[in-house]
């Protein structure tokens, strides 16, 4: 849903931007062509390090998954995508270190992919073999390198997959994509850790999180295959920058928050609130994912819970996890009718007021007393206001939140039954004796 709400945001603003500058357009604006979006360029970079011959992926070695999610993503990548790959640790076998961490490749160019490039692209991988080191920092530089150009709208992304930390120290990883995150060129680091132990899922969401890019642990073929497609297909669409809130300990105090993806940290068991507001005739979808990433207490549960200012709880959407899993997420809608005659936000107005919906966001992550509880755990909420249904059919529109008249049917009809059934009873008890 996250990425549902990033697409919407960022279409509106793409065409925001576009009708601003109407007025001012050239002859090609003037004739109703949209100004051609550059390319967005993605390098996929594969640890090829000795450490890749685990065979612990679906019976498979760590690099015979790789393989299969690459040939996989190289035919279904968009067109419009300039795509390439570098691989670390693929080509020197010794035991000389100052060797090993300069063993990073460029094993295809980035470039548009026809039919002839995705052939040579997968025939290039097929001959891949775990071979040396992990030498991460060097291999992130190059990357970038190899994506840079004079087009600062151009967006850039690199997905790295590895198994392990970083071999060639003092030159961190963290460090170097923190360099790069200063540079501005709109470069963003997705990692995926394949079976990764908790150093290297520490080290891999350090690199993420400093170019706000993405953390994901992989233990299946189809878990990797699907997410590098998916990153590779975020970079040819336009999304919405994530923008920092700070929630509040209450409603009171909450930040006010329109249509965007926010993100937020929150410490373990925290209860943070938002605000928004909800327009009559609107509906409010809103979703919160909470990352784990650092080692947690198995059996955990994320809530994201909408109510009115006063308190009164008008939906709820929860999720729950049990250690298997890095992100976990859940949401909720809220269709607020043209009509709606609550009084909560009830004005002088002739025109029907907004009505401001609180959100909350908890979590029962707990941790082992070695582990760092500071900074919080890693928040993400999008929110986004549509128009609401003519005939909404679901509990939030209906339901608990509007009146408890749901609650009063049923109550009645357990009392009828109850009537019914208690006649009945005494009927049959009655029948009995006589006979």
């Amino acid at each position: 849903m996250i990425t549902r709400q990033r697409l919407a945001a960022g279409a509106f603003a793409l065409l925001a931007a576009l009708t601003a500058g109407l007025g001012t357009a050239g002859p090609a604006a003037a004739d109703g062509e949209e100004p051609a979006r550059p390319s967005p360029k993605v390098e996929l970079v594969l640890d090829v390090s000795g450490s890749m011959r685990a065979r612990d992926i679906d019976g498979k070695s760590r690099m015979a998954a790789a393989k299969q999610a690459f040939n996989e993503v190289l035919d279904a990548t968009p067109d419009e995508v300039q795509l390439g790959i570098r691989t670390l640790g693929a080509n020197y076998h010794g035991d000389d270190r100052k060797a090993g961490c300069k063993d990073t490749e460029l094993l295809h160019p980035v470039a548009e992919l026809d039919r002839a490039g995705r052939t040579d692209a997968k025939t290039a991988v097929a001959t891949l073999a775990p071979t040396g080191w992990t030498p991460i920092g060097p291999t992130l530089l190059k990357a970038a390198d190899d994506l840079k150009d004079d087009d600062t709208e151009r967006s850039r992304r690199i997905v790295l997959i590895s198994d392990g930390e970083d071999t060639c120290q003092p030159l961190d990883p963290c460090e170097v994509a923190r360099k790069i995150a200063a540079e501005g060129i709109h470069l963003t680091v997705d990692t995926l850790g394949l079976v990764p132990d908790a150093k290297t899922r520490d080290q891999l969401s350090c690199i993420a999180e400093a170019t706000g890019g993405t953390y994901t642990s992989v233990r299946h073929t189809d878990e990797l295959s699907g997410r590098v497609k998916q990153l590779v297909d975020r970079a040819a669409d336009p999304v919405a920058t994530p923008v920092a809130a700070e929630g509040a300990a209450q409603c009171s105090d909450a930040p006010q928050l329109k249509a965007g993806v926010y993100t937020d940290r929150e410490k373990f068991g925290e209860h943070r609130w938002y605000r928004v507001d909800v327009e009559p005739g609107q509906e409010l979808r809103a979703s919160v994912s909470v990352g784990a990433d650092r080692a947690v207490n198995r059996d955990y549960g994320v809530l994201l819970r909408a109510s009115t200012v006063h308190g009164r709880e008008i939906v709820r959407g929860s999720e729950a996890g049990d250690g298997r899993t890095d992100v976990i997420s859940t949401g909720l809608r809220y269709p607020k009718p043209e009509d709606d005659d609550t009084d909560d936000d009830a004005t002088d107005g002739s025109e029907p007021a907004a009505e401001t919906v609180c959100l909350q966001v908890s979590n029962s992550y707990s941790a082992p007393a070695s582990v760092k509880t500071t900074p919080g755990l890693p928040v993400e909420l999008a929110v986004d206001l549509v128009d609401a249904p003519d005939e909404a059919s679901d509990v939030a529109s209906f339901g608990l939140g509007n009146g408890w008249w749901l609650l009063g049917v049923l109550i009645l009809t357990g009392f009828v039954a109850g009537l019914v059934w208690g006649w009945v009873s005494r009927w049959r008890f009655a029948v009995w004796r006589t006979n």
